[in-house]
């Protein structure tokens, strides 16, 4: 069988160790190199401790030309910026890339230098990365050159309203969410506001209305059927380490019913293997998806008695080093690679 040839670079962050976990263990992919600015020389093993048995992959400093050498798919798992300036090296190359960094998913420069910094190194690319992710693109994935994949909690907000949007039930539409993020989001290196100290027993809202994955959430809806909207959107510093629970609220449309909305999502999320829509009382919980590629969703609606006031809330959850990173990731290889995009990810989680 021949095996598809694949390199990383930015091999020592929690996004690398997601894709090796995957991709480590499949007869199907041929690891070639992984590249790193960090413990240079080092084994996976020593570099990520949930790999025992891989000491004979080092972590090199190469430039991206040279990782990229004889691959088939390249996977970027570095930061903003430094991915664009490392992408550039590599446009010109016959091999496919998949970007976990925010530097291709939005397509308007202005909403790049608001939120991410005040210039992109190759602004001309911008839109022309296919948005990796499988519930709204998997036929655009399949083909694409260059995927961006989606950033966690605009995965986890996304999943949560992509029906809606379909069904034409969001337009001149305005979204409030909040949503809880487990430590892992804030990666690898410690840094004063997101370390132990100051996140175990706390709870904290941060870039309250002005964080920059709203854009990007806005921009996945606005392809998925959406017009018109604005998101309200509060993030939460969560006392864990893996996770996201988003809860989005808007005015119930009218001559809808809770039955009614349930089979939009049910009718949706059909062929989606990995995604779950809960029965009616029973919203999405982070300890069912934490460790797994899965999504849950939840819906609720009320009618207020006194005002007649009629309120949508859904509630969907998602691991965000996972579905939310790396392993939405691996959903578009797989989807690039001939393969359905739950392929090696519908392991089922742990529980509790």
């Amino acid at each position: 069988m021949s095996k598809i040839k694949v390199s990383i670079i930015g091999g020592a962050g929690y996004g690398a160790a997601e894709i090796l976990r995957h991709v480590l263990t499949r007869d199907d992919v041929e690891l070639l190199r992984i590249s790193s600015k960090d413990f240079i020389g080092n084994s996976v093993s020593q570099v990520h401790r949930n790999l025992p048995g891989y000491d004979h992959i080092k972590l090199q400093d190469i430039t991206p030309r040279e990782c990229a050498d004889g691959a088939d798919i390249i996977f970027l798992a570095m930061p903003h910026i430094i991915t664009a300036k490392v992408a550039m090296e590599l446009f010109d190359l016959d091999v496919r890339i998949i970007d976990l960094s925010g530097d291709f998913r939005l397509e308007k420069l202005e909403d790049y230098t608001r939120d991410y910094a005040p210039e992109h190194p190759c602004a001309d690319r911008l839109g022309t990365f296919v948005y990796g992710m499988p519930e709204l693109n998997s036929e655009a994935i399949k083909n694409a050159k260059h995927v961006a994949s989606p950033g966690c909690f605009a995965t986890g907000i996304a999943m949560g309203l992509l029906p809606l949007a379909s069904a034409g039930l969001l337009k001149n539409t305005n979204i409030r969410t909040v949503a809880m993020t487990g430590s892992s989001g804030s990666g690898v290196k410690p840094q004063a506001g997101t370390h132990h100290a100051v996140r175990v027993n706390n709870l904290k809202a941060y870039k309250s209305l002005h964080h920059q994955h709203r854009a990007e959430i806005v921009q996945t809806l606005i392809h998925g059927g959406a017009d018109t909207i604005s998101l309200d959107f509060v993030p939460v510093s969560a006392p864990l380490v893996r996770g996201i629970l988003a809860v989005s609220q808007m005015d119930l449309p009218e001559n809808m019913q809770q039955a009614d909305i349930q089979k939009i999502y049910e009718d949706y999320y059909a062929d989606h293997k990995l995604t779950s829509v809960r029965p009616h009382g029973s919203p999405a919980e982070v300890a069912a998806v934490s460790g797994t590629a899965r999504v849950e969703i939840g819906i609720d609606t009320r009618i207020d008695e006194d005002t007649g006031k009629r309120t949508l809330c859904l509630t969907s959850a998602i691991d965000n080093l996972i579905k939310g990173g790396a392993g939405q990731a691996i959903q578009s290889f797989n989807l690039m690679t001939g393969k359905p995009a739950h392929y090696g990810l519908d392991n089922p989680g742990l529980w509790p």
